[in-house]
Order: structure tokens, then sequence, then C-alpha cells
């Protein structure tokens, strides 16, 4: 699986911890930046580009996932959600985690690195991208709901 991954500053030592580990797992991780410490750094740009890249990747036909970090991940999971087809979901345990995925397919996961340690984000991490989407119908009726506004700007119902 290609898993495309950003932060802000606050998650860099988190991102590198990441990007090692995931691969040694197997994971093919792209790394979205930014590549430089800088407490200014505008993390928007590179959550964006990582949501593009994992929309156009699905879009492919590719296995691809992504990952948003920052300080609370809070930032970073809206700037992601503004890409059309992104669907970033901010998770805090494996509970959360697990669920984006299996009840709203969610394409991208976001962390706080100032929330957790590294350990916990890891775990947190891991569980997302191992965890399968459910395809039950009501969850998929539910994303189509999402994807239909995303759209048109219509609300079905």
């Amino acid at each position: 699986m290609r898993v495309h991954i950003a932060t802000d500053h606050a998650g860099m030592e988190l991102s590198a911890h990441l990007i090692t580990a995931l691969a040694a797992k197997g994971y093919e991780m792209v790394d979205h930046g930014p590549q430089a410490y800088d407490a200014e750094d505008d993390y928007p740009s590179f959550c964006i580009n990582a949501a593009l890249a994992v929309v156009a990747d699905q879009a492919a036909g590719v296995d691809a996932l992504g990952i948003v970090l920052g300080g609370s991940g809070n930032g970073e999971q809206i700037a992601a959600n503004k890409v059309k087809g992104a669907r970033a979901a901010l998770a805090w345990n494996l509970s959360t985690a697990k669920l984006a995925r299996e009840h709203n397919d969610a394409n991208l996961v976001a962390v706080g690195g100032r929330q957790h340690s590294v350990e916990e984000a890891t775990e947190i991490i891991e569980a997302f991208l191992a965890e399968p989407f459910s395809d039950a119908e009501r969850h998929v009726r539910r994303i189509g709901k999402i994807a239909t506004y995303e759209a048109t700007g219509e609300v079905d119902g």
C-alpha cells in the first residue's frame, strides 16, 4: 500500500519515525513535506498535496491512504478535507482510527503529534492503515450522500 504523509513543524519528529517504521513494514511511503523544520511553516499546502495524491492514486486504482500530522491534527484534517474526494478523520485512539476506516472509508488520518507519545500515535496510525472499509450498505449510502453534496451542493434528504 502507498501511504502519503504530510506534517507541520509540530509533527516532524513523528513523521520521520513513521516514514521509517511503516516503510520497514512494507508500506510505500511518500513524503509531502516539509523537508526542513520551520516553526512558521504553512502546513495547508503539505496536507492538501498529500490529500490530492491519495485521491489521485485511488482514482487510478492504486491502493493508497494518507496521514496528516500536526500539533493537534485539527488544522491538518481541515486542510486535507478541502480536497474533493478526501475523507480525512481525526483519530485520537484505536477505536476512532478503526471506525474511521470501517464506517467512513476515511482515506486520510489526522493525528496530533503533541497529543500522543510516538508509540501511541504509531499504534493509532497502524490501526487505521490495517482496518478495511466494511462495505455495509448503510455506510456506502451515507458516504454517497456526502459525495453527492460535495459534487453538486445539493443535500440529499
